[in-house]
């Protein structure tokens, strides 16, 4: 039987999806208590609590005994590895990202682009001892990210619009970008130039220059971006050293997915 958009939800199953919901959504912020969960989701602390007991019981929530609070269990990262393990897509491009470690000793993550947001699916990390901290399995706004905004180039006026007309672009550094028509520039000139730079625009220090994977249709399905401190990362650096071999592995990804360039 199909999905029919006017058939009433399950409750206890769509609060249970609002509940995962609040731990995604939130920043800096791991745990919560059965009040905090009560105020956020609107329901009865006994609801929350019930709820709580019976995603605990499959392993999806655990409790932390120090501090009585509720954080996602194991069973949330083993269905978030058995997504991550489908997308093929990964293990065809490891080599290439370690490829690119080994070349420019910088870490490299994939991620791909989900409603106006990245979701890092993996890192290939370098081994110099400072470095930036992981995002894997986070999901990070696109128009702050090299990975975000060289996907973001590549989808019509409509679809920025759907995602970014009327919504606030939260500034979390002082070179974030937070005027829908700024952003529109910086995405043309990205769909030009074929490559993204992140300067400082999510976290402070941190530079990224990203590179599209493309598919058969020629359409962006992932990106692969270079990331580190921005002492390393200089203009020139990035431009002249890690592009070029960034978009020759990325190009190589793109080849055995099915896109021919032109």
């Amino acid at each position: 039987m199909g999905y029919k958009p006017d058939v009433k939800p399950v409750q206890s199953v769509y609060h249970a999806l609002q509940l995962f919901e609040v731990f995604r959504n939130a920043e800096n912020k791991d745990e919560f208590g059965v009040t905090e969960l009560s105020k956020s989701l609107g329901l009865h602390k006994n609801n929350v609590f019930r709820l709580l007991a019976t995603l605990a019981s499959r392993g999806y929530i655990e409790q932390n005994l120090n501090t009585e609070n509720y954080r996602l269990g194991i069973g949330i990262f083993n269905l978030g590895q058995k997504f991550v393990n489908k997308l093929g897509i990964l293990k065809l491009a490891r080599p290439f990202m370690e490829k690119i470690v080994s070349d420019v000793n910088e870490s490299v993550y994939i991620g791909i682009l989900r409603e106006g947001n990245v979701i890092y699916l993996d890192i290939a990390e370098t081994n110099l001892p400072v470095r930036v901290v992981s995002r894997v399995g986070k999901d990070v706004p696109a128009y702050c990210t090299a990975i975000g905004k060289v996907q973001l180039a590549f989808s019509s006026e409509e679809e920025i619009n759907k995602i970014y007309m009327g919504a606030r672009l939260k500034r979390y550094t002082d070179n974030t970008i937070t005027s829908l028509p700024v952003l529109k520039k910086e995405l043309k000139k990205v769909a030009v130039d074929n490559y993204a730079f992140d300067n400082e625009e999510f976290e402070p220090r941190v530079r990224c220059i990203a590179v599209p994977v493309k598919d058969y249709l020629g359409v962006p399905v992932a990106a692969l971006s270079v990331t580190g401190p921005a002492c390393r990362m200089t203009d020139q650096r990035m431009e002249k050293e890690i592009l070029p071999i960034a978009r020759k592995y990325a190009r190589e990804i793109s080849k055995r997915l099915g896109y021919h360039e032109l």
